[in-house]
């Protein structure tokens, strides 16, 4: 576990630089998201990512990591969302955005950690393709509690399927920093 957490830092590091820089270019243009729009954003990239991995073939030169890693970003993008609510679409402080960021990752990081606990680390036997396809489908999941008005009956709700994509895309971006995994 101890590996697994200072790898894990390593790419939050990463992902909060490349999140902190966008935010400096763009300021926070995404507060103007809906969730279905960052969906569909997550929808592309891991819907991408699923194309290299059957076909083999990119025409775009970026890389795999590089779409994990905008996961991670329009993921906590997504858990600011849902806390600031899409109707409103104030710009924010680059430091405020950064502070919102550092909470979401904090929050998910604990979830990696509880669950990384009872799991065994199951996800360094994982393949690739398996981050993907369970990313497509927590992005399905949502889709449906959307349609249903962001009620769930007994299943969990969009900022726990948000958090697992978010942390799946992290475990992939570890396992493609060990050489495990295609970049």
């Amino acid at each position: 576990m101890k590996d697994t957490l200072r790898q894990y830092e390593k790419a939050v590091k990463c992902c909060r630089e490349i999140f902190i820089k966008k935010t400096a270019d763009y300021g926070t243009s995404w507060r103007v998201l809906r969730m279905i729009s960052i969906l569909d954003q997550l929808f592309i990239k891991a819907k991408r990512i699923r194309t290299l991995q059957q076909t083999g073939v990119s025409m775009v030169k970026e890389d795999v990591g590089g779409e994990f890693q905008a996961m991670v970003n329009y993921g906590v993008i997504g858990l600011i969302q849902l806390d600031l609510h899409a109707d409103s679409i104030e710009d924010l402080d680059t430091s405020i955005a950064g502070r919102l960021y550092d909470e979401k990752i904090g929050q998910v990081k604990a979830v990696m950690e509880k669950k990384n606990h009872d799991y065994g680390e199951a996800w360094r036997e994982m393949s690739q393709e398996g981050f993907v396809d369970l990313i497509l489908m927590k992005l399905l999941r949502i889709r449906q509690i959307l349609a249903n008005e962001g009620k769930t009956l007994v299943s969990e709700g969009m900022d726990s399927n948000l958090t697992d994509i978010i942390n799946y895309s992290f475990f992939a971006l570890i396992r493609i920093e060990e050489g495990r995994h295609k970049s």
